[in-house]
């Protein structure tokens, strides 16, 4: 048998007469740490024991110190039999080597049982006066950058043992809460003598001098404090509902679609010009836009925001098997390869054109021939160099020269069609954007024009009354400029 007794967070009116008796009437007893307010008070009682303390000097992580601990108790339990192993609070509350050693012992047939006192969390709750009926959420400082944090519901965070612990718990809470925000310092809760509770600014949890191995911090709820993406859920749901906006309440998946490439434009301009702050502000309209579609989705019946969540999460591991799975990858272009090869599975594509009709005919005409040519390519259908691409050109040039005064629209069309086309295939082969390279002439076009217009005043013309050959020359300036 291996009986596992809490010592509770520090106080002997905490600990429980069914523990004081088994400490006291056991001599296989052994201490997860002697760092804990009640040892001196179970001395006195004349409790003998050893204490795992040797482990954190080995071990440089705490999950293999706690390992470390429960295969010893194991071992010593298949030498001296029967033991009693103490942990500070609640054994199973923040106890991970209570967990490990119980999982031991079911791989073992080991009879095991459990003797709790009050945890650390009972202290906390009855030295701040909380009702976790109104939501408590226990956190681990060690897991603080895995945790989800909600305003909604108050927070402890335990094990804030040291400063470096405390400023990367801050480090994590400042991602979500303001840096002064007031939380609530908890130092030896319950503990008589020694407790220490206090409101403290964010910013300063890390400057404390107080700070622990009995150190945890209490975030109360704050729901004004931030605005998170369940706010923004519950705005457009307003913004639907039947007291909102009577224009959100008229739009539909395909009323929506102008304004969604709209605001993916002003993303990209954003990132063009260099702009946090826009950037930032335009991210958000295109967020907005999918929580709109999400927000129809949901009142239409089909879909709400957790499919579409969960759709992109699963997308993104399948696509991803070189790290969600043990395939080797080299490069970037085999992650690309695998990308598409999984794409074409998920997608039902069975021959190489089936790849060309996918690429969407929404595209702006430049990027979909680029993506076109770009899958072609990669079954061989293109030119070794750049070269005859560009005679390929001067070729549908000279059909456009060859039609156009025949004056039949649709061939005239289709000529010129090629002709871009064409032009697409040089700047693909040249590794050049088409999309970019035809927006910054458009850009060098405008900058000129205006130098022609500006020209024109400064002379007392208006560009309506000046000649093309006028132009020209201004034009000509304009370059060297």
């Amino acid at each position: 048998m291996i009986t596992v007794v809490g010592l509770g967070p520090g106080s002997k009116n905490a600990l429980t007469i069914g523990v004081l008796e088994v400490l006291k009437n056991n001599s296989n007893i052994y201490f997860r740490t002697e760092k804990h307010p009640n040892v001196e008070y179970l001395k006195s009682l004349g409790v003998q024991f050893e204490t795992c303390d040797k482990f954190y000097e080995k071990y440089d992580s705490f999950d293999d110190i706690y390992k470390a601990i429960a295969e010893e108790l194991i071992k010593l339990h298949e030498e001296k039999g029967d033991l009693v192993y103490a942990v500070p609070g609640h054994p199973l509350v923040a106890e991970k080597s209570v967990t490990l050693l119980l999982n031991l012992c079911e791989e073992n047939c080991i009879e095991s049982k459990l003797m709790p006192s009050v945890s650390f969390i009972d202290a906390v709750i009855e030295s701040l006066k909380l009702d976790p009926i109104e939501g408590v959420k226990i956190v681990d400082a060690f897991d603080i950058k895995d945790q989800i944090m909600d305003k909604r519901i108050g927070m402890v965070i335990t094990q804030v043992y040291n400063k470096f612990i405390a400023s990367e718990t801050k480090l994590a809470l400042c991602e979500y809460y303001k840096d002064d925000t007031d939380i609530i310092f908890v130092r030896a809760a319950g503990v008589e003598g020694l407790e220490s509770i206090r409101t403290i600014k964010l910013y300063d949890l890390d400057r404390q001098e107080d700070i622990d191995y009995l150190t945890s911090i209490y975030i109360p709820k704050k729901p004004y404090e931030t605005k998170d993406f369940q706010d923004l859920l519950s705005v457009m749901e307003t913004l639907r509902g039947e007291e909102g906006c009577m224009w959100d309440l008229e739009q539909t998946h395909e009323s929506l679609k102008r304004y969604l490439i709209e605001e993916c434009y002003e993303v990209i301009e954003a990132i063009d010009e260099e702009d946090d702050e826009k950037l930032i502000e335009e991210l958000g309209d295109v967020l907005l836009q999918v929580v709109f579609h999400a927000q129809i989705g949901k009142e239409d019946g089909y879909f709400n925001i957790n499919d579409i969540i969960q759709g992109i999460t699963n997308k993104m591991i399948s696509r991803h098997p070189h790290i969600f799975s043990d395939v080797k990858v080299r490069s970037s272009k085999e992650v690309l390869d695998n990308w598409e090869d999984i794409k074409k599975k998920e997608k039902s594509m069975e021959t190489y054109t089936d790849e060309l009709k996918h690429v969407p005919k929404c595209l702006p005409g430049l990027m979909r021939a680029e993506k076109v040519q770009r899958k072609a390519g990669k079954v061989g259908f293109d030119w070794n160099d750049v070269e005859p691409a560009m005679e390929k050109v001067l070729e549908e040039l000279q059909e456009i020269k060859d039609v156009y005064k025949g004056g039949e629209m649709s061939r005239i069309q289709e000529e010129v069609g090629d002709l871009i086309f064409a032009t697409v295939n040089i700047a693909r082969l040249l590794d050049i954007d088409p999309e970019f390279a035809v927006n910054y002439t458009i850009d060098k076009f405008i900058k000129r024009f205006q130098f022609i217009e500006e020209s024109g005043i400064q002379k007392g013309l208006d560009m309506k009354s000046m000649t093309l050959d006028e132009m020209d020359v201004l034009w000509e300036e304009a370059k060297k400029s």
